[in-house]
Formats: structure tokens, C-alpha cells, sequence
């Protein structure tokens, strides 16, 4: 049997990229720096070991959005698309939203929902933690 593998890339094209296996964890982030980083209420991410995402056409670049963490995305039309953090070493988090096929990955849970926009009501029956989930939740 085959491990999974899926694809995804930017809006113009230029950043595609696989990953294999599945992921650790998927969830959805209501946290302020995901929030401006995608100019969206919230970003539904799955982390992966670090081994498994590569690039198949051009990097990402890279911006540092805090002293610990960096994001990716495309630098012709800006498409977030991993971020990696210094708290979580050998782990990437990928943009669900930018799979090619983003069904593929259901988020388990919402994450700092406690930052959640008083209009962006999530109606789901996923849970919903104030800041981070526990440890193994997921």
C-alpha cells in the first residue's frame, strides 16, 4: 500500500508543492498574526513532519513573523502557504486552503478561539479552545 500523497501551490501557479503521509494534526487558528498574515478571520492548517513537505516548482519565500516562527509564501502573489516556529522543531503547518484538493484534510479542533471575530460565528461541532489545546489533543 501506498503512502498519500497530496498536492497544493499558490494562486498564479508559481509555488506547488507535495506532502506525504497524514498529518499530525489539522486545526483551525483564530489567532491576530494568522489573521493578518492571511487577511482572513481564520487559517486552517495541517502539521506535518518537516521530511515530508517539498517544494516541486519554486520556493516559497519566507518572512519572520515573530523572533520564533516564519512564514511562507508565494512571492509573486503573496499565497501563504507553510509556517514553521522554533517551538516546534522538525514540524511544518500547511495552509488546508491551499492543498489542491483542500477536503482532503478535516480540521479536529479551533485554536485561540478566545481571538475569534465577534462576526465570524463558527457553528461547527468541533472543539473550540480559548489558546492552545492540550497537549495530544487533536
Amino acid at each position: 500500500m501506498s503512502e498519500r500523497s497530496l498536492t497544493g501551490g499558490c494562486q498564479c501557479g508559481f509555488v506547488r508543492y507535495a506532502v506525504q503521509g497524514e498529518p499530525l494534526f489539522a486545526a483551525i487558528c483564530h489567532c491576530t498574526m494568522c489573521r493578518r498574515a492571511s487577511a482572513a478571520p481564520a487559517v486552517a492548517w495541517a502539521m506535518f513532519q518537516e521530511a515530508a513537505f517539498k517544494s516541486l516548482a519554486s520556493d516559497p519565500a519566507q518572512y519572520n513573523s515573530s523572533a520564533a516562527a516564519r512564514r511562507y509564501f508565494c512571492p509573486r502573489c503573496g499565497t501563504q502557504i507553510a509556517f514553521r516556529a522554533d517551538f516546534m522543531p522538525g514540524l511544518v503547518d500547511i495552509t488546508l486552503g491551499s492543498l489542491d484538493d483542500p477536503n482532503a484534510i478535516k480540521p479536529s479542533l479551533h485554536y485561540w478561539y478566545s481571538k475569534h471575530l465577534s462576526w465570524f460565528k463558527c457553528e461547527d461541532e468541533l472543539p473550540k479552545h480559548a489558546e492552545l489545546p492540550p497537549v495530544g489533543e487533536g
